[in-house]
């Protein structure tokens, strides 16, 4: 028995930590789909096109977390996903791992409105761009990357831009989709919000 459950907003709003505790929770799969996305990007910074680069994709593209999570990746990331031809590619990949028995947590930027809209529980996660660059800044110099607030916050406004202006699945809440800002709740507040909806969900 499939269920799947949709998260989708833009970086930093705390979509990911969410969906890794929610899938731990229940025992779901999860799936961080902006990983595809950076991996394709990634690949793209030694001159590879991007569609090709998302054609060849392979599980084990995604298993370097940190060489996928520099701003100069997050950036191509932002590019390649704007590409119709790299973003069809990758849907078969993701609808695959939302169908999988025992439920599936996907999270990205257009889970809930293109690559799930069945999905039985969906959820926009979202908080206020000085919040997210806070988080996204402490983040990166705790992995001991030499960047200021001001330039994260640049690079985050700059992808929800790109990301919710591309003529290809923008970044946006599905009709159906819970609203959920985490500007003043801790994870642990968001997680327990988030847990109640889909136990409703489940009945």
């Amino acid at each position: 028995m499939s269920f799947t459950v949709a998260i989708d907003g833009p970086a930093a709003a705390g979509k990911g930590t969410l969906s890794k505790e929610v899938a731990r929770h229940f025992g779901f799969a999860h799936l961080d789909t902006g990983l595809l996305y950076r991996a394709t990007g990634l690949r793209t910074l030694d001159g590879t096109d991007p569609v090709e680069a998302a054609q060849a994709l392979q599980a084990a593209d995604l298993e370097d977390a940190d060489a996928l999570r520099t701003p100069e990746v997050a950036q191509a990331a932002s590019r390649v996903a704007a590409v119709p031809e790299v973003r069809s590619a990758l849907v078969n990949f993701q609808r695959a791992f939302a169908t999988r028995a025992g439920g599936a947590v996907l999270d990205g930027r257009d889970i809930g409105t293109v690559i799930c809209p069945g999905a039985q529980v969906k959820l926009y996660v979202t908080a206020s761009d000085d919040v997210r660059a806070e988080r996204r800044h402490k983040e990166l110099t705790g992995k001991g990357m030499d960047v200021t607030y001001d330039a994260v916050l640049d690079d985050l406004q700059q992808r929800d831009a790109r990301d919710s202006a591309r003529a290809t699945a923008p970044l946006k809440p599905a009709e159906d989709a819970v609203l959920l800002d985490t500007s003043r709740m801790s994870i642990q507040e968001a997680v327990a919000a988030a847990i109640a909806l889909i136990e409703a969900a489940q009945g």
